[in-house]
């Protein structure tokens, strides 16, 4: 019964992680999924919300306002890569990589050459803290709702839909007169002011902004985006999608901590979240091939039924 009681009791953190990092995983959707951009910026641009959110904070301007800053901060990183990528012809993967190594001289700057810079909300009145995860919640369940409307109202647009079809065929859209810069470069700034955003509320929840906390950013987003995949496989409605992702998040911090209580060894985190990625990346492929040999199972039978009927005939 301890077990279970203290698992409960971690359920508020979890979930309102799980939150606050589905904004950063509707972001890694975006240029995963979406625009089927291997962005790596993630890592650098979570943390660069963060600190111009915590710096802003510590400056005597409101949380909302900061997160305002986050969001803008995070668009900026985006519209970096997006360069590199459009206007320098490096590839997409190089060019977020890049961006994401720039990004640690200058959130360091940001923070006044710091290495983290503390928020307590003993201080400053904080729009999310570690002490009321419930609050917490419900303040980043807004946050999500609101941007689920939004990428559903945006995506919906001519706009929106010249991203999606970038995504789906760079080279078809070109032929019908889209210019996959300019919808590329949109999708990277959309995806990371999301990130930015999701680095600011963290850096509050966490009551820091920490140079390196970052670092494996896409691996989480990337697990909440498989994760929510396989659980809302048959969902066809775009925001029936999104919600999922956000679920995916939710789900994968739940299973963090059903890890920690099992009593593994903290310092190997990063080496379970690999394997809860792993294997939520295997499951697709998995159901894909029990249903390839199902089916080869069908005909077979089917063929063998077909060729019993004609002995007989």
């Amino acid at each position: 019964m301890n077990f279970f009681t203290a698992l409960l009791a971690q359920m508020p953190d979890a979930v309102a992680k799980g939150l606050i990092w589905g904004l950063m995983a509707l972001g890694v959707y975006i240029t995963y999924k979406i625009l089927d951009f291997p962005d790596l910026t993630v890592d650098g641009s979570l943390c660069t919300g963060g600190a111009v959110a915590a710096v802003i904070i510590v400056g005597g301007i409101p949380a909302p306002m900061a997160l305002i800053g986050a969001l803008i901060a995070g668009g900026l990183t985006g519209a970096v890569t997006g360069l590199l990528h459009t206007k320098m012809g490096i590839p997409g993967i190089l060019a977020g990589i890049l961006t994401q190594l720039a990004l640690y001289s200058i959130n360091l700057r940001i923070m006044g050459n710091r290495s983290n810079v503390s928020v307590s909300v003993d201080e400053f009145p904080l729009m999310a803290s570690i002490r009321y995860p419930w609050q917490t919640c419900a303040i980043a369940l807004v946050f999500c709702i609101g941007t689920i409307a939004v990428l559903c109202w945006f995506f919906g647009t001519e706009l929106g839909s010249a991203v999606r079809a970038t995504g789906s065929n760079p080279n078809m859209s070109r032929a019908q007169g889209i210019n996959t810069d300019r919808t590329k470069m949109v999708a990277l700034i959309l995806s990371n002011a999301l990130v930015g955003l999701s680095g600011g509320l963290f850096a509050q929840y966490q009551s820091a902004a920490d140079v390196n906390m970052g670092r494996g950013a896409i691996v989480i987003g990337l697990a909440a985006v498989i994760i929510g995949q396989v659980l809302f496989s048959r969902v066809r409605a775009f925001g029936g999608k999104l919600t999922g992702v956000v679920v995916g998040s939710i789900i994968y911090y739940i299973v963090i901590a059903l890890v920690i209580r099992l009593g593994l060894n903290t310092n190997d985190m990063k080496l379970i979240s690999a394997a809860v990625v792993a294997v939520f990346l295997a499951i697709p492929y998995w159901k894909s091939n029990i249903a390839q040999k199902n089916h080869r199972r069908s005909l077979a039978a089917a063929a063998a039924g077909q060729s019993r009927r004609a002995e007989n005939a």
